[in-house]
Parts: C-alpha cells; sequence; structure tokens
C-alpha cells in the first residue's frame, strides 16, 4: 500500500467496551520509517517516523469514547511539497465524525520497507514505529475488538502546478 505524495485516510472500525483500550490498531514500517495509528492512556495517537531521523506524533484531546462500531481514523490532507517529493499537509484525527487533534506534517519520499518491516493490523510486530507504545512487544491492541481498519489512497495524487511548469520550462 502506497500513500506516497498523496493524501490518505486511515480508519479503524472497533468495540470500546470500557476505557481500557491499548495496543496499535494499525502500523506499517518501522523506527527507519513508518506510521502508527494507536491507543494509549485512553486517547488515539499517532506518530509518523520520517525515515528514522523525526517522529511526528498528534495527539487526540479527548478521552476516548466506549460503545460499539466506533469509528477512529486519522486523515492526511496533503498542501504542498518541501522539499520536492516531501509532502507536507496537516494530519487530524477523528472519532466518527469529530476532529479531536491535528498537526503538521512531512512525509518522506520513499518506501517503509527499509528494514523489512510490513503493515500490521492490531499490532506492530516487529521493530516498532515508536518507543511511543505502552506495554511489551508486540503492543497488541487490547480490551477491544477491531472489526475492520481500511486505507483510503483514493483521492487524486497532490500536484504542484508551479513545479510541473518549472519542469516544462526547462526541457523548452
Amino acid at each position: 500500500m502506497s500513500i506516497r505524495n498523496r493524501s490518505y485516510v486511515i480508519g479503524a472500525l472497533v468495540d470500546l467496551p470500557t476505557a481500557d483500550a491499548e495496543g496499535v490498531l494499525f502500523a506499517q514500517g518501522s523506527r527507519f520509517g513508518g506510521h502508527s495509528l494507536f491507543v494509549k492512556n485512553n486517547r488515539l495517537h499517532y506518530v509518523y517516523n520520517f525515515v528514522g531521523l523525526f517522529q511526528q506524533t498528534i495527539d487526540a484531546t479527548e478521552d476516548l469514547p466506549t460503545g460499539e462500531k466506533l469509528l477512529l481514523s486519522a486523515s492526511f490532507s496533503k498542501d504542498g511539497e518541501d522539499p520536492p517529493h516531501v509532502s507536507t499537509g496537516i494530519l487530524s484525527l477523528y472519532y466518527g465524525d469529530r476532529k479531536v487533534g491535528e498537526g503538521r506534517i512531512k512525509t518522506q519520499p520513499g518506501k517503509f520497507s527499509i528494514a523489512g518491516e510490513g503493515l500490521c493490523v492490531g499490532r506492530d510486530g516487529g521493530e516498532p514505529v515508536t518507543g511511543q507504545y505502552a506495554g511489551e512487544s508486540p503492543w497488541a491492541f487490547t480490551c477491544g475488538a477491531i472489526r475492520r481498519v481500511a486505507v483510503d489512497v483514493s483521492g487524486e495524487p497532490y500536484v504542484d502546478l508551479e513545479r510541473e511548469a518549472q519542469a516544462m520550462l526547462m526541457r523548452e
């Protein structure tokens, strides 16, 4: 699954019978580059680890609700590139359709597979994306149930028209 150079949404449909849920809902990559959506201290968190150089964390500002078929999501809206091929934009966290956190991040241009890590649902089974998880490896999601996780990359890739025009002029 490639989220490179575009907007994306990661959504998890979960059952949270109590406020005791902890662990990873979704993880892709490792400490050498990756991202993770997880629950810790009764809040939703998203970490984007930029090629192992620095971690960008967005934390929910409200405690998780309890109940069945709750949608927890992270939505990245690309608004530019800096430098070229490094996407910039706003990452927002949602409980259903209610925004509960946001912050500016940048995403890496390459794949997350430098260390051979893949995509995990319900745990981060290899080299962790972040050291922020509670508990021990594999940081499994507990005290709740994951019904489904989906990643949406169906939107149009962002195109920097100014950069495209400069490239065209240089070819002339």
